[in-house]
């Protein structure tokens, strides 16, 4: 019998076909030379087309094809220019039968006596007859073996880097959905919003100034102390970082910042507390008080009435949570503020950059005592002034000057001159009130803070205090010149 060849080559069509019978890889797409048939319409002969491809169950639609390689030659109709099937033919070559059509069972009432012993020349004639059959059926499944072999490593090509694709969409989907900075890098309005840093650029380059001291960061967790962060981290260090500056930021609950990270709660506080020891150490070993010289080289013009200010003073607290211990609460009640607060002392150089931040003391302390246990009097020098509010009296504990609004005793009037000093006083402390609300734009200190971070509310404080001087431009748009 004539060998049946199939050339299998790329064929690029608007739709690509394939072959629905079991162990079949033809495709429309690599071969030109193979048909595709539908099947029929008749229910009996689709059914009968069912069982031959041994798929009973199969739901047919209008795009089911079976490929002419499980058809015989005769099957099809002579002289026409498409191949078409002729009617009530059926598929009867497949794989399971090496391609070769099975010779139809007979039936119970034809089939032969066997005989009762084994004749040795009806063996040996089965077996020329066996070879015979062999040798001379057609071979529909060696033929296109090597193009069908190559025909799949192609499409495994193909599918492999199909999986690379859907792997690479699959990841940067999970970076745009996972809660973490990464997410927020395209939009600067986001990170001015969770982080108080003024762009993306701007947070990316306070981050190059810290990240290589992350390596040496000291974590602490239960009782044990980790110098290896790698081993105990949850979060990549810079999206500890970005949940950090969450917390100082938005004021975010621990619990709300574990559903957002996926971390559990007691990780977030593990975080919180890491970070805010390390940035307090980190920030706290740059110096930022400036020799007079620097503060006198960046005087802004307002300040040539007052050009021996070296600092602007003023003190702030935040509320807490009031504590059982009526002795505790009596300490850091505040008749100021009428609540439980800690208090802090801020300086400013007039230029409007933090130069000085004092540790957090009971809110019950006065501005004088706070002023004197603040350390900041060892700094001060006589050809230097200062600028405070009237309330600080504390003209015998410092060696400088001081400039302050004039006060009123006795009902006496001021004259103009006092007027005009007290005045150009209070035009020039607003720039410290002001830098005071840009830390308390950090809403962790517009809220309560809860007693069971007193622990680490001095670091938190002070890093968000220090932070200013990196998130934000000058307090007054002139100064930027």
């Amino acid at each position: 019998m004539e060998k049946k060849v199939f050339r299998y080559q790329k064929l690029m069509r608007p739709r690509s076909e394939h072959c629905c019978v079991p162990l079949c890889v033809v495709s429309a797409r690599y071969n030109s030379t193979v048909s595709f048939h539908s099947f029929p319409v008749e229910e009996d002969l689709r059914k009968k087309w069912l069982v031959q491809i041994r798929r009973d169950d199969f739901q047919v639609n209008k795009n089911t094809k079976v490929c002419s390689v499980h058809f015989r030659s005769d099957d099809f109709m002579e002289g026409a220019r498409l191949k078409r099937l002729k009617k009530g033919v059926f598929p009867t070559l497949f794989e399971w039968n090496h391609y070769q059509e099975q010779p139809p069972r007979l039936s119970v009432w034809e089939r032969r006596e066997r005989p009762l012993t084994p004749d040795p020349d009806s063996d040996a004639e089965q077996e020329d007859m066996d070879f015979d059959v062999e040798s001379t059926g057609h071979d529909y499944c060696s033929v296109p073996e090597a193009a069908a072999v190559d025909m799949v490593l192609h499409e495994n090509e193909e599918l492999k880097r199909e999986i690379e694709d859907v792997r690479k969409q699959l990841e940067q989907t999970k970076m745009m959905h996972r809660f973490g900075l990464s997410r927020f890098a395209g939009s600067d309005e986001d990170i001015r919003f969770y982080t108080r840093f003024a762009t993306y650029n701007h947070l990316m380059a306070f981050w190059e100034l810290i990240e290589p001291a992350t390596h040496r960061m000291i974590r602490v967790t239960n009782s044990k102390v980790f110098k290896e962060p790698g081993n105990t981290r949850a979060l990549p260090a810079i999206d500890e970082f970005f949940l950090f500056l969450m917390h100082l930021a938005l004021g975010l609950k621990q619990k709300d910042l574990g559903h957002r990270f996926q971390v559990h709660q007691t990780t977030v506080s593990r975080i919180i507390t890491t970070w805010a020891n390390f940035l307090y150490f980190v920030l706290g070993s740059v110096c930022i008080w400036m020799p007079k010289e620097k503060v006198r080289a960046h005087l802004p013009e307002e300040f040539h009435q007052f050009r021996d200010t070296q600092v602007i003073l003023d003190c702030t607290e935040i509320r807490c949570h009031t504590p059982s211990s009526l002795l505790l609460q009596s300490e850091v009640f505040s008749n100021y503020k009428s609540h439980c607060t800690f208090k802090a002392l801020v300086g400013m150089a007039p230029h409007g950059a933090i130069t000085f931040v004092s540790a957090l003391y009971a809110g019950s302390i006065s501005d004088r005592e706070l002023f004197k246990q603040s350390g900041i009097i060892n700094l001060l020098t006589p050809d230097m002034a200062i600028m405070v509010d009237k309330g600080f009296l504390i003209d015998s504990l410092v060696p400088c000057k001081i400039h302050r609004p004039v006060f009123l005793t006795n009902g006496k009037q001021m004259s103009a001159d006092e007027v005009t000093h007290t005045q150009s006083v209070a035009r020039l402390r607003v720039h410290v009130e002001r830098l005071i609300r840009r830390v308390k734009e950090h809403k962790l200190f517009d809220t309560i803070i809860p007693l069971s971070i007193s622990g680490s509310i001095n670091q938190l404080f002070t890093v968000a205090c220090l932070l200013v001087n990196y998130q934000c431009g000058p307090l007054v748009k002139a100064w930027s010149h």
